[in-house]
């Protein structure tokens, strides 16, 4: 096993946490945290229970998606690191899809099946067009969840006691097409408008981690207020993901030295099921699935070469250039699932209701052709407990990079040959 040597010093620079969406994926993250929380008890045995959970490893927190709500979560109970991290587990190795949408056959006949229906003869009836539905899913029942999980007066809590820097999610407005991140904090950072991207200072609510998290077509999009001081909705937005250039930037820009990027989903892994013939023509639910995959991991392989052609430079330069350029290294570690999500999402769909599973079937989600949909889509215990795991396994078996982003270099694990 590994031990320390007692002195289990958190690094001083500011550190960010990244988590990337996903729907049902962001499970996986929170396997992540859960094996980070692993980490950081064991460096810290024996210590006084107060000192132990004194600074919060993560003191940045960036979310989009799924991964806003995770983010928010450890935000409001930042005084408590490992505490916020048992909750997440909690909530999501038990969570039920019900819980995030409806589910049941009249609330999938409201959305997904009026809408397939409204595409099929729609064109007909002209009255139609005004009960044209807003998504495939209805996810009012997240609303309740959230109310559960986050107190929204926590995060201005940690905030002011210096347990947490900045918390901040994103979204995607429809109108405008704008990228905009939201963020709280107890100053203004200045970030940087550019190519349709904005950022505000404000104080983040439930309506701003429903936004962030609503999948395109799956959910409905949310009204958001973006500062035109009117106190009226502005814009509806609609998952942050989308038009998504640089998900690490706002955890740079919000100070962070060092970012730690959980993924949701293998960053170049191998391409088709074995049960899916690559020659046939793709269903609606394949293409749909390979859209949002695009959407949720292909800006971060982009954003982490981004971030390693910059360190290059930034070492390139001399320490006059770095600071009249307002540039320094930033380390990146990465922590990606080791095994296909929408593989085990074709092992775990029969855990999705059955009227969800039938509307999924008339999509042509059938078999492999399904999966990478359905992984979205699987707020099932079955599914999410197998993530969790897969996620604390991927920690731990870095445990030494992971331990090195935390503490400082006296605090490097040592090996012993002793077994527990």
């Amino acid at each position: 096993m590994l031990e320390t040597d007692g002195r289990a010093h958190l690094r001083a620079s500011p550190a960010g946490l990244v988590l990337l969406g996903g729907g049902a994926r962001a499970a996986y993250q929170v396997g992540v945290l859960k094996g980070v929380a692993s980490l950081l008890r064991e460096a810290r045995r024996g210590m006084d229970p107060q000192l132990a959970r004194a600074r919060n490893p993560f003191p940045i927190l960036v979310g989009t998606s799924a991964g806003a709500i995770n983010a928010a979560a450890l935000a409001c109970r930042a005084d408590d690191f490992a505490g916020a991290v048992d909750q997440l587990v909690r909530v999501w190795e038990d969570v039920r899809a019900e819980q995030v949408y409806r589910a049941d056959t009249l609330g999938v006949l409201r959305t997904g099946a009026r809408w397939l229906s409204l595409l099929s003869i729609g064109w007909m009836v002209r009255r139609s067009l005004k009960l044209r539905p807003k998504s495939l899913l209805d996810n009012a029942p997240l609303r309740e969840l959230l109310a559960q999980l986050i107190d929204a007066d926590g995060i201005e809590r940690a905030l002011a006691r210096g347990h947490l820097r900045a918390l901040a999610v994103t979204a995607s407005a429809y109108g405008s097409g704008r990228h905009v991140t939201f963020y709280q904090s107890r100053h203004a950072f200045p970030i940087p408008t550019k190519l349709q991207r904005m950022s505000l200072h404000a104080r983040i609510t439930h309506d701003h981690l429903m936004a962030s998290s609503a999948i395109p077509f799956v959910f409905p999009a949310i009204p958001l207020e973006i500062g035109n001081g009117t106190g009226a909705p502005s814009e509806h937005f609609g998952d942050g993901a989308m038009r998504q250039i640089a998900p690490i930037s706002p955890a740079i820009h919000m100070g962070a030295e060092r970012v730690l990027i959980v993924g949701a989903g293998q960053l170049g892994g191998p391409g088709t099921l074995s049960d899916v013939n690559p020659a046939a023509y793709p269903s609606l639910a394949q293409i749909a699935g390979h859209a949002l995959s695009t959407i949720f991991l292909d800006a971060l392989a982009s954003d982490i070469e981004r971030l390693e052609r910059m360190n290059c430079l930034a070492e390139a330069l001399t320490p006059q250039q770095r600071h009249a350029l307002r540039l320094q290294r930033v380390d990146s570690l990465v922590i990606a699932p080791s095994e296909r999500l929408d593989l085990l999402a074709r092992d775990h769909a029969h855990a999705l209701p059955r009227p969800v599973r039938a509307l999924l079937e008339v999509l042509g989600a059938h078999g492999g052709s399904g999966a990478a949909l359905a992984s979205y889509l699987l707020f099932e215990g079955d599914y999410t407990r197998r993530l969790i795991d897969l996620g604390c396994a991927d920690t731990l078996a870095r445990r030494d990079e992971v331990h090195a982003f935390l503490f400082e270099a006296e605090t490097a694990p040592i090996r012993s040959d002793a077994t527990t």
